[in-house]
């Protein structure tokens, strides 16, 4: 499978966590969300979410798209792309429309992807 998701933004309605900042509780609402630190809390968002290297997210997130270079520890629901970077963690379970993986990222937990199986796999 694979994403559009390419990981920037356009410089619209983006929200920063900062390295040095830890957020507790939940966060909602529309717009981007870049996350350099970490959140201990649920995370739902209609716009991408991107935990950067270094970044970290321990609770569920529910977005329109997510790009994990950092960690994520709860389940993962995308409405659209997933993409799962080479220094990206996953722990729980994901549920998306379209999941990239590159080489060297870890997941831990099931995935849940509705996608059409080329014709050679499906005999």
């Amino acid at each position: 499978m694979t994403s559009g998701v390419k990981g920037t933004f356009d410089g619209g309605d983006e929200a920063v966590v900062g390295q040095s900042t830890r957020i507790r509780g939940r966060i909602s609402g529309e717009g981007d969300l870049r996350v350099e630190g970490a959140i201990e809390g649920d995370v739902a968002l209609a716009g991408t979410v991107l935990v950067a290297e270094g970044g970290s997210i321990e609770a569920d997130v529910e977005a329109t798209s997510l790009v994990v270079e950092g960690t994520v520890s709860g389940d993962v629901s995308v409405s659209d792309a997933l993409a799962i970077r080479a220094t990206g963690r996953i722990s729980g379970i994901i549920r998306a429309a379209g999941v990239s993986i590159e080489e060297g990222a870890s997941i831990s937990g099931r995935v849940e992807a509705e996608f059409d199986m080329p014709e050679e796999l499906t005999g």
